[in-house]
């Protein structure tokens, strides 16, 4: 039963998809809410400067080794990060952008000039493939199960760890950094950490799903939650579901189309958060439209005195 559920081809296809998604929202909500979600865009790119040192140091293309190389290079786009906008020459967008582009382009630089008969691609990188994740399999017991598959399981267990274990550290931290430090926290660890983590999903998606499908599984499926719900654990909930249907109607609609099926995930995700953004119930435009005429109807029906309130006296 477990190997036709293995070599069902739509199935590996979505459930790898919406593993990504998973392991992404629960990263990328705390991005949102710390208004750093773009750092999991420069992270996505730098980690070809990553992957090209470790190749040119141990020749390994593949592996933990790969991962942590590829994952420093993220903590290391954001300590530069981190570094100009404390100089305070250069504001948080501006730093991103000389960062990032910078540790990419060294590292296309590389592949040109000592990679060129090694299988990295920065095409690769950036837009991945996941309509073939099926083909590129690892043996497991007596089965045989898509690599993407697993590397992906592995980090959204990992995502989800850390998210259990310390949510109410990040919590404390997102929303009152101050408080936390003085509480004895150590919002600073936590924050690199969290990055830490992104850098690893980031490098377990590229070969999958490509950066630029991996950042919009970070950025929009919460930011599409975060117009839906006013507490973070509803926030995990909506944006776990919006990437997982994502998931799945970007593939039927990708099939029926003939269309890339990454790329129309990453169009799902931008449907959904564009219904929640007009539907919303609390922060959506009709809501707001609604809200707006009962207030004119209130000051109608009960218009002000005009006369200045007496302050109360204690």
């Amino acid at each position: 039963m477990l190997a036709a559920l293995f070599d069902n081809v739509p199935l590996m296809i979505m459930l790898v998809g919406a593993l990504v998604g998973t392991a992404s929202t629960l990263v990328g909500t705390f991005l949102v809410l710390r208004g750093s979600s773009m750092l999991s865009d420069a992270i996505s790119h730098s980690i070809v400067f990553g992957i090209v040192i470790v190749w040119l140091l141990t020749h390994q293309q593949s592996g933990p080794v790969q991962i942590v190389g590829a994952a420093l290079a993220g903590i290391l786009t954001v300590f530069l990060t981190e570094v100009l906008i404390n100089s305070q020459r250069v504001k948080k967008d501006a730093a991103i952008g000389l960062v990032f582009p910078a540790l990419f382009s060294a590292g296309v630089l590389l592949i040109n000039l000592y990679a060129r008969d090694v299988h990295i691609d920065a095409h690769t990188v950036l837009l991945g493939e996941i309509g073939f994740v099926w083909l590129d399999t690892l043996t497991l017991g007596d089965y045989r199960v898509p690599r993407s598959l697993v590397s992906m399981g592995v980090m959204t267990l990992l995502n989800a760890l850390f998210v259990i274990l310390f949510y109410k550290e990040l919590k404390l931290a997102t929303f009152d950094a101050a408080l936390a430090k003085a509480l004895g926290f150590a919002p600073g660890v936590l924050f690199y950490a969290l990055l830490l983590l992104t850098s690893g999903t980031a490098v377990a998606a590229f070969d999958a799903v490509g950066a630029v499908l991996f950042v919009a599984f970070v950025i929009v499926p919460a930011s599409a939650a975060y117009l839906l719900t006013d507490r973070l654990w509803l926030m995990f909930v909506y944006g776990t579901l919006i990437s997982i249907a994502s998931s799945v109607t970007g593939y039927y609609l990708a099939v029926a189309w003939n269309v890339s099926i990454g790329g129309m995930m990453a169009v799902m995700t931008g449907v959904f958060l564009a219904l929640a953004f007009v539907a919303g119930p609390r922060y959506g435009l009709f809501a707001q439209l609604v809200r707006r005429r009962r207030q004119r109807r209130a000051v109608i029906t009960h218009p002000p005195s005009g006369r200045p309130s007496t302050p109360r006296r204690y």
